[in-house]
């Protein structure tokens, strides 16, 4: 399974880290990937000043806002989620698309 993680310490939180969780929960399992990604909050990725951090893997994503998420999923997480998944030999429609 793969790990998404979403900073919810203080600065993320105010920036909207909650809402992009939400919002990531909706985006994953529109795309079916409820039993392959496992989306959990996180503590400081080191970024603070810059919104809210993802962590795809083992790939930070920053300045995540809650207005750019649905963007910002397809465009750069799907497709490292895909590819992620696919190297980890990821079964099905997911590992095709990579």
């Amino acid at each position: 399974m793969l790990t998404v993680s979403v900073c919810v310490g203080s600065s993320c939180y105010v920036r909207g880290s909650d809402q992009v969780a939400e919002t990531l929960e909706t985006l994953i399992a529109q795309q079916e990937l409820e039993e392959e990604v496992a989306l959990i909050g996180s503590f400081c990725m080191d970024a603070c000043s810059m919104g809210v951090s993802v962590r795809v893997g083992d790939r930070v994503f920053r300045g995540i806002r809650p207005e750019s998420v649905e963007r910002v999923f397809a465009e750069e997480l799907l497709p490292v989620i895909r590819q992620q998944l696919a190297a980890v030999g990821s079964k099905g429609r997911v590992a095709e698309g990579a």
